[in-house]
């Protein structure tokens, strides 16, 4: 690789204190004015990315100024689409990194698969640039780590994709919960089954339009095929991590804050792929215990055979109390009082969760109020999830030491909280 190219590549370098200095001024500068136009970026212009788009047009004040992609017909579908819908084409890129230098920028969505995330998230906030970056928030924890310390020495403005923050039933049973109308918590279940869409996992050439060696970056250079290519990544190991870390995390999110909890004590976790080996490589049925400090978490899920039994359970936490059980979905929860089925009371609880995440963090951007859903936070939500992988790919429980953020007694599984860059890529966490 010549010096330019990785010159390009590397996205971890720090802006020079004047840069930064101006850059910050600059931001305090247009902070001010509630309801004014956020100029924003996006990152991956694949399909969530542009549901984050859209919902910043709902929300309204939002600009996009420039999009990036390594596929450049993603690209060019997307800034059509902008362009139709903003009235005015944004600037294009491939890179990331001259992405950042676009005229007038003020706050980047990321919206790329987790593996591209802190050195992305690190990059922009880095440049005096405020983040809405996708959750996971990253793939390992000590990456996690990086963007925690490199959001507290920026002082920018970021909030992470858990829009099930904003789910009006979530925060119904929050408070339940805590009015003391279950008694004391035992335990808590939360599960998503379906089943999953698969594209052909034979190895091919990659559309002529996609860089795929940027796409797998400091990420393993995997072969493409269909199924690891473009909204399919998610079930692949090397990228999404399978569905507890891409969609249970959801769920995983919302019971810890329900329950006021921070990081689980010891994670034990046991499944695999039974029914669609040779077609993914994240497990297909799935069972996770987290000890947790109030209560128990439980995690299940199952890929293939189970979603049309129970429906109406399918997505969502089970809350077992002293008084009764709980069970609460993004817009609706159930109260079964104990002994009392027939008195079951059901509450609809609907609300546009993607759009009022995205308007809070457009606002916390205008005002410098911070976001609901800190770097730190997301990073609990996100280690948890990797413990829980970490425990399935070891064999092994899991003791996890949260305040020093170290695997105890398990070297193993202490080996896989960092995972090494592919060059030229760089990690962006110093330590082991």
């Amino acid at each position: 690789m010549n010096p330019l190219d990785r010159r390009r590549f590397l996205g971890t370098a720090a802006v020079g204190a004047a840069a930064f200095s101006q850059l910050s001024a600059r931001a305090a500068e247009t902070a001010a004015a509630p309801g004014r136009t956020v100029k924003l970026g996006l990152i991956g212009c694949g399909w969530y990315g542009m549901v984050i788009v859209k919902a910043a047009f709902k929300a309204g004040g939002a600009e996009v100024v420039a999009l990036c992609d390594v596929d450049s017909d993603n690209l060019a579908k997307s800034a059509a689409e902008v362009e139709k819908l903003q009235g005015k084409k944004p600037a294009t890129y491939k890179l990331y990194e001259e992405m950042l230098t676009a005229p007038g920028l003020e706050a980047v969505i990321i919206g790329t698969p987790p593996h591209w995330h802190a050195l992305q998230l690190i990059a922009a906030v880095n440049r005096g640039l405020d983040v809405y970056c996708e959750k996971p928030l990253a793939y390992d924890i000590r990456e996690g780590r990086a963007m925690v310390d490199a959001v507290a020495r920026s002082g920018r403005i970021v909030q992470v994709g858990f829009q099930r923050r904003q789910s009006a039933a979530f925060k119904a049973v929050k408070a339940f919960i805590a009015e003391g109308n279950l008694g004391r918590v035992v335990q808590a279940e939360a599960q998503i089954n379906f089943t999953a869409g698969l594209q052909d996992p034979t190895p091919t050439n990659p559309p002529a339009a996609l860089d795929w060696n940027l796409w797998c970056g400091p990420g393993p250079a995997t072969p493409y095929s269909l199924q690891v290519g473009h909204r399919n990544w998610r079930l692949e190991q090397t990228s999404g991590q399978g569905h507890l870390y891409d969609w249970g995390i959801h769920l995983i999110d919302a019971t810890r804050v329900i329950l006021g909890e921070t990081a689980p004590k010891t994670i034990v976790a046991t499944g695999g792929i039974y029914q669609l080996k040779g077609r993914i490589t994240t497990p297909d049925t799935l069972a996770v215990h987290f000890e947790f400090a109030r209560c128990p978490v439980t995690w299940r899920h199952r890929l293939w055979g189970s979603e049309e039994f129970t429906p109406e359970t399918n997505n969502g936490i089970f809350f077992y109390g002293e008084k009764g059980t709980v069970f609460a979905s993004d817009q609706r929860w159930i109260f079964t009082p104990k002994g009392k089925p027939a008195e079951r009371k059901v509450y609809e609880e609907k609300n546009d969760m993607q759009t009022l995440h995205v308007a809070e963090f457009l606002d916390c951007v205008r005002t410098r109020k911070p976001a609901s859903c800190t770097v730190a936070d997301a990073h609990l939500s996100t280690s948890t999830v990797k413990l829980a992988m970490i425990a399935y790919e070891s064999g092994a429980r899991v003791t996890w030491d949260a305040a020093a953020e170290q695997v105890v007694g398990n070297p193993e599984a202490a080996k896989r909280v960092k995972r090494e860059y592919r060059a030229p890529w760089k990690h962006p966490f110093a330590g082991a």
